[in-house]
């Protein structure tokens, strides 16, 4: 049991008089906060001592079951741990130890998400969300790898991690734990269990769920059947603009010699994917339904859609200042408090046999592990690299069992009880066909998935409708947690393969440095072969043989470059490879390459020019906020004649703009205003509801097939039914693809919208663009003032980090206390400075680069990082949001890796003890 020998159990913090004065001025608001709840409901008081019960120790010295020797746990001004062990099982006991005095709760509603409990927390309201999880069986799946799959060192680290929260868990309440716990007291007798090994296994699960891939671009084109046509949907999903866009890897090919990809290979002709033949175009659903039960799934990363991406690019020697390779990452996350992402150092005294690891960089919270960072080798960083592993399959049905193959097979099922806290258990089924679970079970509307559904001549009696089941590589067990520790020990680009080659889902690309000079990338994965004619773009005949999965792309198949001439590789989720150069389907969805061109052309023009890049160059590149919408539009939007005093002085704003994003930019904002509104009057009206943002009521023609032709000609009343942070268009660069190629085509049918109210029809682009500059105009006043020298984009363009559980849902003085901002920020969609908003919802930010790092590699002292909020998960913490202004400005903390650094930067130091 965890006790005391040296020093006070209270936190180190509150001794540094620097800190003292303004961390109890923060306690005292919180205070005040808490003893209003309670007086209003419970009459109770709150006092000091409930908020900081569950600061961490971190000086002196503690016992820690299990220990085999002393581990030392050195903490920065910042709170940033560096932990050194003699053993990899101290190791990373003291990591869960560590990450469970600064982020259990955090943990803790994360693996009662992945494992469908979310009722046992916070009650009945999470019922439905559960039964979901349930029937999607993350848990189950993880079980599974733990059970049958992992390596035995793997169970080893994951049952010493498991043994490192527990002790650290023992003997406290939850009010010793986080404050969340004693405001979730007030209603909820809840009390945190011990953690197991599974409980990390599974948060991989919710991570491969958010990175998933094209499934709601499925749902989305089926849900467009009811209003356009299929003309009309291809232009919202043009081709990847290969010209324009480079891919990853831009050499190489499958070699018809070997069978494996070659990054020297020449590709054959005609080796690219084919096109698919309309099997399903008849199948297509409404499925709004699911849509909507999707967006109620907790979106640990974000929502799944556009945004979710990275950047990374890592440059050789060749071409920086140092002589030594240089690598960049920023993933772009949903904005959470705290951080998805926890810093940290794990160090062996001595790397051996017993004590493998020397590494450091970010973690999660409920992980053993470093996810992105450096060893004494190499370094390493991931991108989503979006492939589609995931299907939506239309399933026959009946009270026996399921149509393949024209014969009935029975479902797999099992029953699953899900605890209510304050309410009475609820028991589902859970129904598998071959093709996977009936997501559709779990709605009553979506019951009525397909029942007006146009099916061709082939397909089954509809009778009730359609079923719905999800097929989805994360569903079978895998070795993805293997993948993390042989990363963490990787030495040189063969050990960082063949970890790669267990790292199945989500699927990511990988990019890598080390110490001899060189550079590489891996495209990773479990990723589907589809039979011919079928992309994945639609939901497929789960009774038909054709359509079911024929295996997995071989590891040895799938793409990678190794020091390739141009001296740099850049992944920003654009495509991976050109498909007319490479056998395989990886997607058809690839986010269409906005950041990462820009990111290549300042590369390329830097070097080209004969310069050296630094690491200042670096840091500022993760900073750009140059817009390639505006790039394209304002050129054309300056043309435009405006008769309007009020508006044409907007417009003057666009003049001699250089297409930046800058916090402070009056153009930025107006600019932006503009392109939301073009793309409400291009396209947004003309979306069905499921797809238009909730509180959107326009009048409408009725949907096609709703009637007669006498009843089609009445306009009607619909209002969109999305969230903000998801629906349509969210103004993404897949949006500025749609918009590059009309462009040029002033009288396009996307151009025209009708008269509304007093005003107008509108005839051709111009038209639009004009309507669209009023639009903007007045919409920016009404939030910004008339007077648009007080206008500027931060004041649109804002953060708010929320705590992501009561932070969000409890009562609003509990959120104003857990939440903090908001911060005015620059950058935008589709930006390097990926800053994301949804055009369609609104001008918050709802996505950010969540950290970011630039990795001197060899000289690894000189490397730099931030994260969004801080190390600690505590509310009121002095570490709760201390990097946030930093992150914000665009700064970098110094990052400490070799004993003599991090000594230096070392201001608490913990001693744990056997």
């Amino acid at each position: 049991m965890p006790a005391n020998t040296t020093a006070s159990s209270g936190p180190s913090d509150a001794k540094k008089p620097g800190r003292k004065k303004g961390r109890r001025a923060r306690l005292i608001v919180l205070v005040l906060v808490l003893a209003l709840l309670a007086g209003v409901g419970y009459g109770g008081y709150w006092s000091v001592s409930t908020v900081r019960a569950s600061y961490p120790q971190t000086t002196g010295s503690m016992t820690l079951d299990g220990l085999s020797g002393e581990v030392e746990v050195k903490r920065d001004a910042y709170g940033i741990p560096q932990i050194y062990a003699d053993t990899d099982a101290d190791l990373f006991r003291a990591q869960g130890f560590v990450h469970a005095q600064d982020r259990f709760w955090e943990m803790d509603v994360r693996r009662h998400m992945t494992s469908g409990r979310l009722s046992e927390m916070f009650g009945s309201g999470q019922v439905e969300t559960d039964a979901f999880l349930r029937t999607l069986g993350w848990r189950k799946v993880a079980q599974k790898e733990y059970d049958e799959v992992l390596d035995a060192g793997t169970k080893k680290n994951l049952q010493s991690y498991a043994e490192g929260v527990n002790a650290y868990l023992k003997g406290k309440d939850g009010r010793d734990i986080s404050v969340e716990y004693a405001a979730l007291g007030l209603t909820n007798d809840y009390k945190p269990g011990e953690w197991t090994p599974v409980d990390s296994v599974a948060w991989l699960k919710a991570m491969a769920w958010d990175l998933r891939g094209n499934m709601q671009d499925e749902i989305d084109r089926s849900l467009l059947t009811s209003r356009l046509d299929s003309d009309q949907i291809e232009d919202l999903y043009p081709g990847y603009p290969y010209k324009e866009h480079q891919p990853i890897v831009q050499n190489g090919a499958v070699s018809p010699v070997t069978g494996k990809f070659d990054p020297e290979a020449k590709p054959s002709d005609n080796v690219g994917s084919p096109t698919p033949q309309g099997a399903t175009d008849g199948l297509n659903t409404q499925l709004s339904a699911l849509s909507d039960t999707l967006d109620e799934i907790p979106a640990l990363l974000g929502p799944n859609g556009n945004g979710i991406g990275s950047n990374s690019w890592v440059v050789d020697g060749k071409h920086t200042t140092s002589g030594k390779a240089l690598l960049a990452n920023d993933p772009h996350l949903a904005p959470m408090l705290p951080s998805l992402w926890y810093q940290m150092g794990l160090h062996c005294r001595e790397v051996s046999k017993s004590c493998q690891y020397d590494t450091a960089g970010y973690t999660f919270s409920g992980m053993p592990g470093v996810i992105i960072g450096h060893n004494q080798e190499i370094s390493w960083g991931l991108t989503n690299l979006g492939a589609d592993v995931t299907d939506l399959f239309l399933e026959k049905v009946s009270d026996d069992g399921y149509l393949y193959d024209g014969k009935t097979r029975s479902f797999t099922t099992r029953e699953e009880t899900i605890k209510v806290a304050g309410g009475k258990d609820r028991k589902i089924t859970v129904r598998e066909t071959n093709n996977g679970p009936l997501v559709s079970d779990r709605s009553k509307e979506l019951d009525k998935v397909g029942q007006k559904a146009p099916v061709s001549n082939a397909a089954p009696d509809r009778a009730d409708g359609y079923a719905v089941a999800l097929k989805w590589t994360a569903l079978e067990p895998g070795k993805s947690m293997d993948a993390i520790f042989d990363i963490n020990r990787a030495k040189d680009f063969t050990t960082f393969r063949a970890a790669a080659e267990k790292f199945e889902v989500p699927s990511q690309n990988l990019i890598y440095a080390d110490t001899e000079g060189n550079i590489g990338y891996q495209a990773p994965g479990k990723i589907p072969v589809r039979s011919a004619g079928y992309d994945g773009t639609r939901p497929a005949p789960g009774w038909d043989p054709k359509y079911a999965w024929k295996g997995y792309i071989p590891f040895d198949e799938l793409p990678y470059e190794y020091n390739p001439d141009r001296g740099f590789i850049v992944t920003a989720n654009q495509a991976v490879i050109d498909e007319k150069k490479y056998p395989h389907l990886l997607t058809k969805d690839w986010g269409y390459g906005a950041r990462s061109q820009r990111i290549n052309d300042l590369l390329t023009q830097k070097i080209k020019g004969g310069e050296k890049v630094s690491t200042d160059d670096m840091q500022k590149m993760q900073m750009d906020d140059f817009s390639e919408i505006a790039a394209l539009l304002v050129p054309e939007l300056k043309k435009i004649n405006i008769s309007d005093p009020s508006v044409r002085e907007a417009q003057k704003l666009l003049e001699g703009w250089d297409y930046s994003q800058a916090p402070d930019s009056a153009a930025a904002a107006y600019f932006n205003g503009v392109w939301r509104n073009i793309l409400k009057l291009a396209f947004g009206n003309k979306l069905p509801k499921e797809m238009r943002v909730k509180g959107d009521c326009i009048a409408v023609p009725p949907a096609k097939n709703s009637g007669p032709a006498d009843q089609q000609k009445r306009l009607v009343r619909e209002c969109g039914q999305r969230d903000g942070d998801t629906a349509q268009p969210d103004g993404g660069d897949r949006w500025f693809q749609v918009v590059r190629e009309i462009l040029d085509d002033q009288d396009n049918a996307w151009w025209k919208a009708p008269a509304r109210g007093r005003e107008d029809a509108l005839e051709n682009r111009d038209d639009l663009f004009a309507r669209a500059m009023e639009d903007a105009r007045w919409e920016l006043t009404s939030k910004l003032g008339k007077n648009i020298d007080t206008w500027s984009w931060g004041r649109l363009h804002r953060l708010t980090l929320k705590n992501q559980t009561l932070g969000t849902e409890g009562p609003g003085l509990l959120q104003r206390a857990l939440n903090r901002g908001p911060w005015d920020l620059g950058g935008g969609e589709a930006a390097v400075n990926a800053t994301g908003w949804n055009a369609a919802g609104g001008y918050e930010v709802v996505w950010v680069p969540s950290m970011r790092m630039v990795v001197n590699v060899g000289d690894w002292d000189k490397s730099r990082w931030i994260n969004l909020s801080g190390a600690s998960g505590h509310a009121f913490h002095a570490h709760y949001t201390d990097q946030t202004d930093k992150w914000a400005n665009g700064d970098l903390l110094d990052w400490s890796y070799g004993k003599q650094a991090v000594d230096e930067a070392t201001v608490d130091t913990l001693t744990l003890k056997p």
